[in-house]
């Protein structure tokens, strides 16, 4: 069937500012009395409080309520976005304890969509931003109608990925402040990891004189470990199993030195080997813990490195 051409009408999009020219007067007022068409977009329900709400020395263009009763903020800028409203955004944001804040601009600029993706990201789950680009629309020369389109908004990826930020970084404060207790109290003990400094990984390593071979102190969150890492050669790793071997050889003698059972990780499938001494009594996620945990890690160190060095010395590589 032939699609009659009558029936089709062509649409036209222009700036904002020729439907709405004046922003307080035209635009916020229209979108106070119409504030389902950009409730729809966001999908959300919004009930209109409070047009011009007074803020210190600012006004928010418009306060709303949401679905479950949050306050939502919206801040209209017909033009390019700049910092002076963002930060206003979050200004109202915070002084009105708002759960929702919504920036509409006639031009978002790629910088401030990165901003508002990060806050949503780094903000509680019960705090989200909208950045919502807004254009005029005809369809054959009829009166304009406004089109919003979500730039930047909120989802549970968004949140996750921001709640996995935050854990990483915890993370990592922890262990500094863990490598910085460890490294002092280990200062009167040996010398074996003297003028390192603490870093973000969760191990901590010093050479055994031999290119790519370390011992380390391991440190998770839930247990602790020293170990020799075996990574001589990068290339086929034969000679890492040799070495493993050489010293796997001698387990016995070893593990009597070391007054306890060690962990003989050969790895086959991996090109690297290892040698690990547990440590018991906690982890990372208790900071309470943390002495009594450091204190036997450098116990093991000194006692697993007086036991495997002279003889990790007399293999050749």
């Amino acid at each position: 069937m032939t699609q009659d051409k009558s029936l089709i009408g062509r649409l036209e999009i222009e700036p904002i500012r020729k439907a709405f020219p004046n922003e307080a007067r035209h635009f916020t007022i229209w979108l106070e009395e119409h504030i389902e068409a950009l409730a729809e977009r966001l999908g959300l329900r919004l009930a209109v409080v409070r047009r011009e709400q007074t803020v210190g020395a600012f006004k928010v263009d418009l306060e709303c309520e949401g679905p479950d009763g949050q306050r939502v903020i919206i801040e209209n800028q017909l033009e390019p976005t700049n910092h002076d409203h963002l930060g206003k955004l979050l200004t109202y944001l915070v002084n009105l304890d708002a759960a929702i804040a919504v920036w509409v601009t006639s031009e978002p600029r790629a910088e401030h969509q990165k901003v508002i993706d990060w806050l949503n990201e780094a903000t509680p789950p019960n705090t989200a931003f909208y950045l919502v680009k807004a254009e005029a629309v005809r369809v054959d020369g009829s009166p304009a109608a406004p089109l919003f389109t979500v730039v930047a908004g909120p989802s549970a990826e968004s949140k996750e990925a921001g709640h996995e930020k935050k854990d990483w970084a915890e993370r990592h404060y922890k262990r500094v402040e863990f490598w910085k207790g460890l490294l002092e109290r280990s200062k009167d003990k040996t010398k074996l990891f003297a003028g390192k400094t603490p870093g973000r990984e969760y191990w901590l390593s010093t050479g055994a004189g031999k290119s790519g071979i370390g011992f380390n102190y391991i440190i998770r969150q839930a247990d602790a470990g020293v170990e020799l890492y075996i990574d001589h050669d990068q290339t086929t790793g034969e000679k890492n199993k040799g070495i493993f071997d050489a010293l796997f050889a001698q387990k016995e003698a070893i593990e009597k030195d070391y007054g306890g059972p060690l962990d003989w990780q050969r790895l086959n499938e991996k090109r690297a080997c290892r040698i690990l001494a547990r440590v018991t009594g906690g982890g990372l996620t208790d900071p309470s813990t943390w002495p009594q945990v450091q204190d036997r890690m450098i116990d093991a160190m000194i006692r697993f490195h007086k036991a495997i060095k002279p003889r990790l010395d007399k293999v050749r590589v």
